[in-house]
C-alpha cells in the first residue's frame, strides 16, 4: 500500500533530496552509534544520520538528528524546505497559538490498513532486543528504545489524549520497557489518575514516526489538546491512527509500536541515563514497566533516536526554536506590550535560560515581563534564569545578552529570586531524596527606565552606516 500521511519514510526521501541525510553503515549499537551521533551534533551544519547494517542486526535501522537544522525542522513543521535560521524563526511567529486553535479541526482519523500491521507480535513473544536498540552513552544503565518516542496516554475521566516524549529503557531481557514520565507532565498525571481509579493505566508507545510527533511530544502543547490533533494542525492534515487492544490511538504511519498496561506494582530498575541537562541523572531506581500485550512493526523498521546530552544534542535546536516561539506567542497573547523576541537558549537545553527583548515602555515593564515569562506554562518547567533586555539587544545572541547583564544590571537591585518553583528530578543540583523544587532568577538587564534619556550611549556604529561600509569594503571583509 502507498505511504500514509505523516510517514517517516516519505520525510526521509524529501530530506535526502535536499542533501541533509547521511547514510551510516556498520556502526555498533553499544555506544559507537551514539558517539557518531554526538560528534555529528557538534558540527557547524549537522546532518540527519540513518544507521543501517548495525552490528548484529541484519535488519532494523536508527535515525538521529532529525530536527537539527532549520531546513529539516522547517520541513517537519510544514513551513518550507529552504529556510535558514532567521527564516525559520520568522515563519514560526504566531504559529503555536494558531496550531493550538486549529487542533480541534484536525482530530486523528481512524484507519484500518497500515504497513504497521505487516508484523503483529503477541505480548508473550515480544523481544524488543530484536531491534537495534542503542546504548547511547557509556554511563547509561541500559539500552534506551525511547528517546524520540511518543508515549500515548489518556485521562480516565475526560478521555483527553496526550502524547509525550519520555525516556524508555528496555528491561526483562527485551520483554518490557520502562516509562520514566516526569512528575507534573500531562502523561504522568494521566497515569496516576488511572492508577488511583482502576489500578492500572493503558499506554501506547511509538518508537519510529514522522518527526512532527517528536516535536509535539517534546514541547508543552496546551493542556486539553491532543498532541496528535496538534500535529494534524501543524501539517494541515489529520493524523491517521489505528485502534488497538487498549483503546488508545496508535499512529498508523509509525514504524514500531507497542501497547499494554502500566501497574503501580509492576516496577523495574531504570537508569542512569545521560539527560538533556548534560549530566547522568541519578542512580538506578524503580520505574513503571509496560506489560506489553501487542507489538506492531513494519519490515526493516526505523527507530527514531533523539538522545539528549550536553548541548548541543539531538533535539536541543528543535526545542530552542519551538520553546522560543511558544514563549513569545504566550507573552503577546497575554497582552503584554512591546515584546520583541523571546529566546530559550540552546546552552540551557531550551529551558534553563530564557532571554526576552522588549521595547521598554513604562516603569516596572521589565520586571512584569520577567516574572510572567518565568511562570508561563510554556516556560515554567525547570526554568532557572529569565533575562529581560532592551530592544537593541538580540535576545538570541548570548554574547549580547551577557553584555547587557554586565553593563545594565545592578545585581543587588535588579535580580529577583523566586523560590519553590517547578523543578525536576533531572536537575543535577537536586539533593538526593529532596522534593524537586528549584529557584529561578529574574534579571532586569534593561537600562533603568528613569535613565533612558541620559544613559551612556553605546559605542558602536549606526547599523545603516555599518551596512553601507560592509558593502563598499566587502572584498576586505570577505572570509
Amino acid at each position: 500500500m502507498s505511504e500514509l500521511p505523516t510517514s517517516l519514510r516519505t520525510w526521509l526521501d524529501t530530506v535526502d533530496g535536499f542533501g541533509e541525510l547521511r547514510q551510516v553503515t556498520g556502526a555498533h549499537w553499544d555506544t559507537e552509534l551514539g558517539a557518531i551521533a554526538e560528534l555529528s551534533y557538534q558540527r557547524p551544519e549537522p546532518k540527519a544520520l540513518l544507521f543501517s547494517g548495525i552490528e548484529g542486526y541484519p535488519t532494523g535501522r536508527v535515525l538521529t538528528g532529525s530536527t537539527g537544522s532549520a531546513r529539516r525542522l522547517g520541513h517537519t513543521l510544514g513551513l518550507g524546505d529552504d529556510l535558514d535560521d532567521a527564516g525559520l524563526v520568522a515563519a514560526l511567529r504566531g504559529k503555536p497559538s494558531r496550531w493550538a486553535a486549529g487542533a480541534a479541526d484536525h482530530p486523528p482519523v481512524v484507519v484500518t490498513e497500515s504497513p504497521l500491521l505487516d508484523n503483529v507480535v503477541d505480548g508473550k513473544d515480544v523481544d524488543l532486543l530484536d531491534l537495534p536498540v542503542p546504548r547511547w552513552h557509556a554511563g547509561d544503565g541500559g539500552r534506551y528504545i525511547g528517546t524520540g518516542c511518543l508515549v500515548v496516554t489518556s485521562d480516565p475521566e475526560t478521555g483527553d489524549i496526550n502524547g509525550g516524549c519520555y525516556r524508555m529503557e528496555v528491561v526483562d531481557e527485551g520483554r518490557s520497557a520502562t516509562v520514566n514520565a516526569v512528575p507534573g507532565k500531562h502523561g504522568a498525571q494521566h497515569i496516576q489518575r488511572w492508577f488511583d481509579r482502576h489500578g492500572k493505566a493503558p499506554v501506547v508507545a511509538s518508537f519510529g514516526h514522522h518527526p512532527v510527533l517528536l516535536v509535539t511530544g517534546g514541547t508543552e502543547v496546551p493542556a486539553g489538546i491532543s498532541e496528535l490533533a496538534y500535529a494534524g494542525a501543524v501539517l494541515g492534515q489529520r493524523v491517521p491512527v489505528l485502534t488497538g487492544e487498549t483503546g488508545l490511538p496508535i499512529p498508523a504511519a509509525a514504524e514500531v509500536v507497542i501497547e499494554g498496561w502500566l501497574r503501580p506494582d509492576h516496577l523495574r530498575d531504570e537508569g542512569p541515563f545521560g539527560e538533556w541537562t548534560g549530566y547522568y541523572s541519578g542512580r538506578r531506581r524503580p520505574a513503571p514497566a509496560i506489560d506489553i500485550v501487542r507489538m506492531y512493526h513494519r519490515d526493516d523498521p526505523i527507530l527514531l533516536g533523539a538522545p539528549p546530552g550536553k548541548p548541543p544534542h539531538d533535539y536541543s535546536y528543535m526545542r530552542t526554536v519551538m520553546k522560543s516561539a511558544m514563549i513569545e506567542d504566550a507573552l503577546v497573547n497575554a497582552g503584554v506590550p512591546g515584546i520583541r523576541k523571546a529566546w530559550a537558549h540552546e546552552s540551557g537545553g531550551g529551558r534553563l535560560f530564557v532571554a526576552v527583548s522588549i521595547e521598554h515602555r513604562y516603569a516596572g515593564h521589565a520586571r512584569q515581563v520577567g516574572h510572567l515569562t518565568a511562570q508561563l506554562p510554556a516556560a515554567a518547567y525547570m526554568n532557572r534564569f529569565v533575562v529581560v533586555v532592551d530592544e537593541d539587544i538580540d535576545a538570541a545572541n548570548l554574547e549580547e545578552v551577557v553584555w547587557a547583564m554586565c553593563t545594565r544590571c545592578d545585581p543587588k537591585a535588579d535580580i529577583d529570586v523566586v523560590a519553590g518553583t517547578w523543578g525536576s528530578k533531572l536537575d543535577p543540583m537536586l539533593v538526593e531524596g529532596a522534593p524537586p523544587y528549584n529557584s529561578r532568577a529574574v534579571v532586569d538587564a534593561c537600562r533603568p527606565f528613569e535613565r533612558r534619556a541620559t544613559f551612556p550611549k553605546v559605542s558602536t556604529g549606526d547599523p545603516d552606516y555599518l551596512e553601507s561600509v560592509a558593502t563598499k569594503w566587502a572584498h576586505v571583509l570577505a572570509d
